[in-house]
Order: structure tokens, then sequence, then C-alpha cells
């Protein structure tokens, strides 16, 4: 079962769709040919970035990390943390729901830098996959 993300607003976001899982072929005289491997997209990448935010939120982020990689399940989005502030058509993307069937993972674990006490800056990074279910 997913884990949601926590009520968390970012103060910074990035997003790439992904790419569809393709493998181009170029004779000699330049002519180019597609084989595609499937119709979704793969590998869509979202990067959160949370500034001065209390070390508590940084912990709830961790946790988040741990509770999402101990299991190997997939984390859930909502207009509250990582969409706010999108409309609702980008938060679509944002969230990868509406039949992307891209589910979010963490790329890799969150990075906490402490600005002063009691406040951190935390960068988490995001890759959309989907899962042979």
């Amino acid at each position: 079962m997913a884990v949601a993300f926590h009520n968390i607003k970012p103060s910074s976001r990035s997003y790439s769709a992904g790419a569809y899982p393709q493998t181009e072929f170029q004779a000699q005289n330049g002519a180019t040919s597609v084989v595609r491997f499937g119709s979704r997209r793969v590998d869509s990448e979202l990067t959160l970035g949370f500034q001065n935010i209390t070390d508590d939120q940084a912990v709830l982020i961790l946790q988040n990390y741990e509770r999402v990689n101990r299991a190997w399940d997939n984390v859930t989005f909502t207009g509250s943390n990582a969409a706010a502030g999108a409309s609702s058509g980008l938060q679509s993307y944002l969230r990868e729901v509406g039949g992307s069937g891209l589910r979010w993972r963490y790329a890799e674990p969150p990075s906490v830098t402490s600005v002063f006490p009691g406040r951190s800056t935390v960068r988490c990074k995001f890759i959309g996959v989907l899962d042979g279910v």
C-alpha cells in the first residue's frame, strides 16, 4: 500500500515528465528506425526542496523515506504537499495520477542541511517507475 507524503509544502520543485522506452537505429545512409518498447512514460523525476523547515518536519521526511524503503513501497502526493500551488492540470503530472501508471519512489536518500539551530533545508528526489504488477 502506498505511503502518503506528509503535508509539508515545498519551497521549490523540479519535474521532468520522463520518456517513452525506445531504441533508435541509424543506418549508414542516415535512415533512422525506432523500436518502441511500450506506450507509457518511464523515469519521470520530481525534486522537492524544503527550505528553512523545522527540524521536526525534516524528521518526518526522513521517517517517510525509511517507511517507504523498508517495505519497498511508493509515495503518494496531494495538492497539499508536493503539488501545492500548481494548477489542477499540472498537479495531475506532479502527482502522476490520471492513467500514467507511474509510482513515485525515492531516487536517493533525502539530504538535510542544518541552516541554524532548529531549522533545516531538505532536498528529496523521486523517480516515477512502472511496477510489473
